[in-house]
């Protein structure tokens, strides 16, 4: 959904705010050089004439004075750094410090959005805050394996459930830390109540925590979505602007596929989305009920052979997680 005036007008004051919070805490960290270096202000104050002098003599074309006046620059400057390291002050003390280094809190880079402003408007369109308040619940620092079995023998498993989810953890925090490099490709299948969707909630949480913009729909309300741009298209609709978040935020999470109606439409649209952020090189998670040969019969050969090949397929398996917690909670 495309942001409203006055939802872009709340982005933009607390950028306002988190610039004047910048310029507040230099101010402070400034004044208390000041207090602890006597001849400071006067060396900032000589170095601020120079560098006025300097653009001056830049505009008038006057190269002999130019190179001059560079020199002096930079042996005030030198001596600027020498005071501060003698005073026990990192050498960029004095420096504006941002929230966001890339668009210096402004939102925007150039005349493009920046990241951050991007994460802060899909906020706003696909209404995160019901995901952040599960995030805070659910993520691997709060991840409990009494839930999973520690039998050895489980059957037709080499690994226990509890030895599988650990390898699986670790793989996934692993991958989300190489997310620079490659893109994060992951498909859980198992049956229902063995941790699947908490799994996407705490790579949800790893991304999010490394400021990557992270969508997390149910496959119903993908492929709603994605029927909505398609067949319901206006230039304002709601649905057309998440359509295009859809295919370009870092990571799409989709859970449950399989419980939707499944049909031609589906299958092509699932390709499609799946195959654009393939050639993006975005990150996408995808957890189903359904097994490998399930999935195979349920959609198309082009669908499948794209998870085959470019995910890391984990299966989850063990009791069902919210039938344990249930008998816990009555005894």
């Amino acid at each position: 959904m495309a942001l409203t005036n006055s939802q872009y007008d709340a982005i933009m004051r607390e950028y306002n705010r988190k610039q004047a919070k910048d310029r507040y805490e230099q101010e402070q960290r400034i004044k208390e050089v000041y207090g602890a270096i006597g001849q400071m202000e006067d060396l900032e104050k000589e170095i601020s004439s120079l560098a006025v002098s300097q653009a001056k003599k830049l505009l008038e074309g006057e190269k002999q004075a130019l190179t001059a006046l560079r020199e002096k620059l930079a042996d005030l400057r030198e001596q600027k750094q020498v005071l501060l390291a003698a005073a026990g002050f990192p050498a960029d003390y004095m420096e504006m410090r941002y929230h966001c280094p890339d668009c210096r809190d402004t939102g925007y880079v150039g005349r493009e959005k920046c990241h951050c402003f991007r994460q802060t408007e899909i906020d706003f369109l696909y209404t995160q805050s019901n995901l952040k308040e599960v995030l805070e619940r659910e993520n691997f620092s709060r991840f409990c394996l009494d839930y999973y079995g520690d039998r050895a023998d489980y059957p037709g498993r080499q690994l226990s459930p509890r030895e599988n989810i650990l390898r699986v953890m670790k793989s996934c925090r692993d991958l989300v830390e190489h997310v620079d490099q490659f893109p994060v490709n992951i498909l859980f299948t198992g049956p229902a109540g063995v941790g699947k969707t908490y799994l996407t909630h705490c790579i949800a949480k790893e991304m999010l925590d490394r400021y990557r913009s992270v969508i997390y729909l149910t496959s119903n309300d993908l492929f709603d979505t994605l029927s909505k741009s398609k067949f319901e298209y206006r230039p304002d609709a709601d649905s057309t602007c998440l359509h295009q978040h859809i295919l370009d935020c870092d990571m799409l999470i989709i859970d449950d596929l399989g419980t939707e109606l499944n049909n031609t439409f589906t299958t092509s649209q699932l390709f499609y989305c799946l195959n654009e952020r393939a050639a993006a090189k975005r990150s996408t998670v995808i957890s189903t009920n359904l097994s490998i040969a399930a999935l195979t019969e349920s959609y198309s050969e082009r669908v499948t052979s794209r998870l085959l090949s470019s995910y890391k397929i984990w299966e989850i398996y063990g009791e069902d997680i919210r039938i344990k917690k249930l008998l816990r909670e009555k005894t």
